[in-house]
Order: C-alpha cells, then structure tokens, then sequence
C-alpha cells in the first residue's frame, strides 16, 4: 500500500466497491456460484489490505505535509478561489456600502464597538493583558470557523457561501470604518501579522467545503455517493492542513499583532510569512524530474 500513489489508492477503493455490487449482482444467479466465491475471495483479501491497522509514522505525517497537502491544495486551487473571490467579493460590497451609508456599520457592529472605532481606539488593545487566553481563544474560535466552513459544504455549498460571504462583510465593514476613523494603518497593522495566516486557511476551508459541494452537485460517471466521499475525503485533507496555519495565526494574534511592535516590522513578518507560505504551498511536493543527460556515445 505504501508503494501506490495517491491517484492509485483511490482507484483502488472505487474498484474495490466497483467488485462488492457485481459480487451483490452475481450471488443472485445460481449459476455463477464459482464467479461468486472468486469474488468474494478477492474482496477479502482486498479488504484485509485496504482496512489493515496502521500505527501511524512521523515520517508519513511529515510526508503529508510536505508533499501530499500542497499537491491537493493544488488540485482543488480552483474551489479555494472561488471561497476567495465570494468572500473578496462581500468585503467590497460591505466597504463600499459603509463608506456611502455610515449608519450600516452601526446596524452591523453594533453600538460598543462602533463607539471605540469612533474614539479612534482599538479594540485588541485589551488582549495584550490577557495573551495566553486570548491565543487560546483566537485558535478555538478560528478552528471552529473553520471546519464549520468546511461541513457546511454537504448542504450543497449554500452554508460554506454563506460563511464565507458574513467574513467579507465584517472584514469590509471593520476596514471601510477604521478607515472613515483615521485608523486604517492601526487595522491593518494589527491584522497583516497573523492574517496572512489565517485568512488564506479560512479561503482553503471554504475551498473544502466546496469540493464536497462539487462531489454532491457534479458526480460525472461515479455514482453520487462514490463521488461525494471522493470529494470529501480530498476535502478533509484540505482542512486537516489548515490546522497547523490558524495555530500559529493564534499564537501571533495573541502575542504579537497587538504589540507595541514598530508598524514596520509588523508588515515585513507578514511579508515573510506570506512568500514563505506561497512557496509551501506552490512548490513543494511537486514530482521531481530528473533530467537524463544525452549519450555521446558514436
């Protein structure tokens, strides 16, 4: 099983359900009885290979991240933005919408917070006393975004669309009122440390939940049920590799976007953290090709 490749592994799961209905079909007729017990041989000892327990490795968890994750990422890069371009897409509308009617960020941040953005103060300012809580928290209820972003895709994408367009609308809400308050730099100082982080795991979340979408909506030849927990299961990788990225967002919110750190410094971590998590994601795990030199032989 090691020795098969991701594409592998999973035709062999389609042709091992494939063969479960036709033995289903074939015990039907008494006169492929023999068909029938090869059948059912060969299921067993498929079912031995494929369901065997495994405790699992550090090395195969370091092979996960390093080559399986960003080549899944990849594969479905085209459902993470699309997450990102409806997310994108409500943070516009909600800015502009604040900048022409003041009164709808009141109605949608609701009265305490609108009253510190108006005294130009910044509501982090009280996680600096509280860090290790506050990291904590941050972590907790990123996470918990996330996967309820990625769940949501098994109501045919509406849930997943729904989330991800309510964290446009707040980040363009927060950022268009910030910005009538003279605080855009404070904002966005605050958030370009951890946010470069974490709100590309919430669009690969969203990307996740739009794959399994896509398997429910889009089976093509599978049977939907075969293309849903195909879909779902390259879904939950996407997710699994997001956990990594919104601890260490936490971590940095917690303790480092609301420091007193020079502005400058701030934005050249984020900088770094985003080249460093473009390359991850782009270039790793790519198949190394081996370039075979010409034989100069007459």
């Amino acid at each position: 099983m090691a020795a098969l490749s991701h594409s592998e592994l999973q035709e062999l799961g389609l042709l091992y359900r494939q063969t479960a209905s036709d033995l289903a079909t074939v015990r039907e007729d008494a006169a492929n009885q023999q068909l029938a017990a090869y059948l059912n041989q060969l299921l067993g000892r498929s079912h031995n290979l494929i369901y065997m327990g495994h405790k699992p490795k550090v090395s195969g968890i370091v092979r996960f991240y390093t080559e399986t994750y960003p080549e899944v990422f990849r594969d479905t890069l085209l459902q993470t933005l699309l997450a990102l371009a409806i997310f994108a897409a409500a943070g516009l509308t909600a800015c502009i919408i604040t900048i022409h009617d003041p009164g709808f960020a009141h109605r949608l941040l609701g009265p305490h917070m609108m009253e510190t953005i108006e005294q130009r103060k910044m509501w982090t300012d009280s996680i600096v006393t509280i860090k290790p809580v506050a990291s904590s928290g941050i972590m907790t209820n990123n996470l918990a975004v996330a996967f309820a972003t990625f769940a949501m895709g098994i109501t045919a994408g509406l849930g997943t669309i729904w989330m991800m367009t309510m964290n446009g609308l707040l980040i363009g809400v927060i950022g268009a009122a910030t910005w009538r308050a003279g605080m855009a730099l404070q904002l966005w100082s605050f958030v370009a440390p951890h946010g470069v982080l974490e709100l590309p795991a919430i669009f690969i979340a969203g990307g996740a939940g739009l794959e399994i979408a896509r398997g429910l909506l889009f089976p093509g030849l599978l049977p939907r049920r075969a293309s849903l927990a195909r879909a779902g299961g390259r879904g939950a990788r996407l997710l699994l590799g997001t956990i990594p990225m919104l601890v260490v967002a936490g971590v940095i919110e917690g303790f480092f976007s609301p420091s007193k750190a020079p502005v400058a410094v701030k934005f050249a971590l984020a900088g770094a953290l985003f080249t460093a998590l473009l390359t991850y994601l782009f270039l790793f795990g790519r198949p190394k090709t081996k370039t075979a030199k010409a034989d100069s032989a007459p």
